[in-house]
């Protein structure tokens, strides 16, 4: 399984939006200056994202996007389903009951436990976990200052 960008870019866009500690709107072309991200790009992340009840956005000259929840009532399962439209690893599993092959299938109980498995790891960690992480690699490549 392999993630598309929508997901990673929809992560990175998030954590940054998080990491502000703001109440406020913030711009979308911020966050996509910030994070080396085409703000076209972005925006194409937001309506799933709104529908999903993760994102709310304000609009007006003081518009701009905010977090609809808490980062610690966001989760990263909740973020990569939004933007990629589900977590399975193929089409065919036990709750794909379109297949006329499941009832003697011997192999799809191995994909729905992946499934399981990769649920469960990416539920719990929520996008306030992410954002800490963030602000810990960002202090580690600050550069270090000496003073006399």
């Amino acid at each position: 399984m392999k993630l598309s960008t929508r997901s990673r870019y929809g992560l990175r866009f998030l954590t940054e939006l998080a990491s502000r500690n703001t109440n406020e709107p913030v711009f979308l072309g911020d966050i996509a200056k910030k994070q080396d991200i085409s703000e076209k790009y972005l925006s194409k992340l937001v309506i799933p994202l709104r529908t999903a009840g993760i994102l709310t956005s304000v609009r007006g000259t003081h518009g701009g996007y905010m977090l609809s929840k808490l980062p610690s009532a966001v989760t990263v399962r909740e973020i990569v389903e939004a933007l990629e439209g589900g977590l399975q690893v193929v089409e065919c599993s036990n709750s794909n009951d379109d297949c006329s092959r499941l009832p003697g299938c011997a192999v799809s109980e191995i994909w729905e436990g992946l499934n399981n498995v990769i649920s469960d790891y990416l539920e719990d960690i929520t996008l306030e976990s992410v954002v800490r992480r963030y602000k810990e690699k960002q202090r580690e490549t600050l550069p270090f200052v000496y003073e006399i």
